[in-house]
Order: C-alpha cells, then sequence, then structure tokens
C-alpha cells in the first residue's frame, strides 16, 4: 500500500491526470467543431450530403427486425476528428520539443576532474626530474 501511495502522489501521475481530462475536453470540442461546423459546408460542396446519415443498407427493416446498416458517415466524420486531433497533438509535441532544444543549448565541457588536474601534476613532476 505504501509503494501505490508514493506512486499516486508523485506528480507524473497527477500530470498525466491532468493530461487525461484536458485531452477528453479537446476531444469534445473537436467532435463538436467538426460536426457543426467542418462537415456542414463539406457536405453542402457535395450536394447537401449529411455525412452522419450516410449509411449501406444491407436488409431493410421488417416488422420484426430493424434495419442493417453499415454507417459509414459516422466513420467519415470520426476518421476527421482523429486528423484534426493527431495534428493538433503533432503541433504541441513539436513545440515542446523545440523549446527543449532551446534549453538545452550547448553547455561549456566541464572542466577536468580533481583526479585529472592530480594525475597531470604528477606527470610533470615526473617529467621534470628524467
Amino acid at each position: 500500500m505504501k509503494e501505490f501511495k508514493e506512486f499516486a502522489v508523485k506528480g507524473n501521475v497527477v500530470d498525466m491526470a491532468v493530461g487525461i481530462v484536458i485531452g477528453a475536453a479537446f476531444g469534445k470540442i473537436v467532435t463538436a467543431f467538426v460536426d457543426g461546423v467542418l462537415m456542414p459546408p463539406i457536405g453542402l460542396m457535395l450536394g447537401g450530403v449529411k455525412f452522419s446519415e450516410l449509411a449501406l443498407t444491407l436488409q431493410e427493416a421488417t416488422e420484426e427486425a430493424e434495419a442493417v446498416m453499415i454507417n459509414y458517415g459516422i466513420f467519415v466524420q470520426t476518421l476527421v476528428d482523429f486528423i484534426i486531433i493527431a495534428f493538433a497533438i503533432f503541433l504541441v509535441v513539436k513545440g515542446i520539443n523545440n523549446l527543449k532544444r532551446k534549453e538545452e543549448a550547448p553547455k561549456t565541457p566541464p572542466g577536468p576532474s580533481k583526479e585529472e588536474l592530480l594525475l597531470g601534476e604528477i606527470r610533470d613532476l615526473l617529467k621534470q626530474k628524467s
């Protein structure tokens, strides 16, 4: 139980949880954007098509059973959602990587350690004796 508590309290877990919540909210925003703003004009340009209603009927409805359909329009909308979300995440990761590269500017190499300095002095003393 102690190990789990240490794991759960670490900052990385909390950061990950916040990221998941924000990601879910971002996904809803993108879905609303695609469904309400992006797809209607595209459907209009394609002759008044409503993507959410695009389907292939495999079996017509009867009194006993509902119609069997493949709703590929919903799939198209979900695919557009995914592409937008993936592109947005790509831009965020690219921005973070650029910031990291700027932070990791080339540092001056560290000077020789104490041991190396001492060995250098010993070498110089031995050269003077010979």
